[in-house]
């Protein structure tokens, strides 16, 4: 991430020399993705009719509405968007649309449904990932062969691959939930927890929570035996990266987010294979999807339309992706802002050329689930409070009373107080 940002910072200076060259108002971007800064330098050199430049805020839904003393933007393309501050951040793009520039059926519906607000899009997505549950191929013949994978799956077809020695000690070992917080949480939010934000509150679906918490103590208890040797076996053995620990055969399975998977080189992944991790036939879109969106005070909305119809063409972002594969390892990231693009087209056909992998295996249009609206700070609310008590509350070893939700939630808004 250093040499992104380095190299982000370069590109920041190059594209404030171009507009000083400019009679027109520079479109202002405000942006959580430090690969926007990129994609803006390659704006400014395609075309003459409008300039760009990049303000880059690392909490950027907490940054808005601008304060009263600082620049506003014209557009805002980043992470956790979808709140109800939505109407009083953005402006209305139902003339993105009407002008027939960007054709809504190009875009997954669910995910362009999450932009909208009593009928209206708000925000557009940008790109997305989705959860993946990753093995070695030469263990293929223990996973059925289909592109989504259930946790009560990776459940059975771990535990036959566990194996103890003559010692009675555990050699290996399929799965254990308890190896990845994050896991927990997304059969959570599979299983209906709906984590969300409601008003100025928070909210969640406790009887399906506590469903998962149960489900997840006994796969632990039955399986591995216990949380405690869920977490011996990880000390013991598991202390590479995740592509690296299945071709180790110590484990069947790992947990990783398609972002991260596909930004390790190719030459290192050739012989694992993946399964998108679901339930019924649904992915869960991870919660960090990025959107954009025009903010609602913007004083350059034409320039602003500008950059977003010539952002959403096909052509422009295949231009995009060639371009980060030619400009080297240390500033090339997965995809368009480091996930699946929110163009359907681009996926299926562009995306392939670069991941081979991905050849037949994108996921259906029917199948993404994008997330709930949540608050502004989720990040650290998940961080803070979900995860810590996911992790205590599924430990089977735990005898011990645990703070709440309600209680966490508590401690944690005391420290902006």
């Amino acid at each position: 991430m250093r040499k992104i940002v380095s190299a982000g910072i370069s590109v920041i200076l190059f594209v404030f020399t171009l507009v000083s060259c400019s009679n027109s108002a520079p479109v202002v971007i405000w942006t959580d993705r430090p690969e926007i800064v990129s994609y803006v330098e390659f704006f400014n050199v395609a075309q003459n009719k409008s300039r760009a430049v990049v303000v880059y805020k690392e909490k950027l839904a907490s940054s808005l509405p601008p304060a009263k003393d600082e620049k506003t933007p014209d557009i805002v393309i980043g992470s956790f968007l979808r709140n109800s501050r939505i109407k009083k951040n953005f402006a209305p793009l139902d003339r993105v649309f009407s002008r027939s520039q960007i054709n809504p059926s190009t875009i997954y519906s669910s995910l362009l449904d999450y932009g909208k607000v009593s009928g209206r899009q708000y925000l557009i997505p940008v790109s997305f990932n989705v959860p993946m549950m990753i093995f070695s191929q030469k263990n293929h013949e223990l996973i059925a062969e289909k592109m989504l994978i259930n946790s009560d799956e990776i459940r059975d077809s771990a535990s036959v691959f566990n194996q103890n020695s003559k010692d009675d000690i555990c050699i290996k070992m399929g799965y254990a939930p308890s190896w990845n917080a994050n896991f927990i949480f997304h059969v959570a939010k599979m299983n209906g927890a709906e984590f969300s934000e409601k008003g100025s509150d928070f909210s969640w679906n406790t009887e399906s929570l506590n469903k998962t918490i149960e489900y997840v103590r006994k796969w632990s208890a039955e399986k591995n035996g216990g949380t405690g040797a869920e977490q011996d076996f990880s000390f013991k053995y598991l202390y590479m990266p995740e592509h690296k620990l299945i071709n180790s055969d110590r484990c069947l399975f790992a947990y990783i987010k398609s972002d991260e998977f596909f930004n390790i080189a190719a030459e290192q992944t050739e012989n694992i294979a993946f399964h998108w991790l679901g339930k019924g036939d649904k992915i869960f879109v991870n919660d960090d999807m990025t959107s954009l969106g025009i903010f609602r005070k913007t004083k350059n909305a034409g320039a602003a339309y500008a950059f977003i119809e010539w952002f959403f063409r096909e052509s422009t972002q295949k231009n995009l992706l060639d371009r980060s594969m030619r400009m080297g390892l240390d500033t090339r990231t997965f995809g368009i802002c480091s996930g699946f693009s929110s163009i359907k087209s681009v996926n299926e056909r562009v995306f392939p050329s670069y991941y081979k992998t991905l050849l037949g295996k994108m996921p259906e249009e029917s199948s993404l689930v994008a997330p709930l609206p949540l608050p502004s700070r989720w990040e650290s609310l998940k961080e803070r409070v979900i995860i810590p008590y996911l992790t205590e509350a599924t430990d089977t070893g735990n005898t011990l009373a645990i703070k709440s939700i309600d209680e966490r939630i508590t401690a944690w808004r005391n420290q902006f107080n």
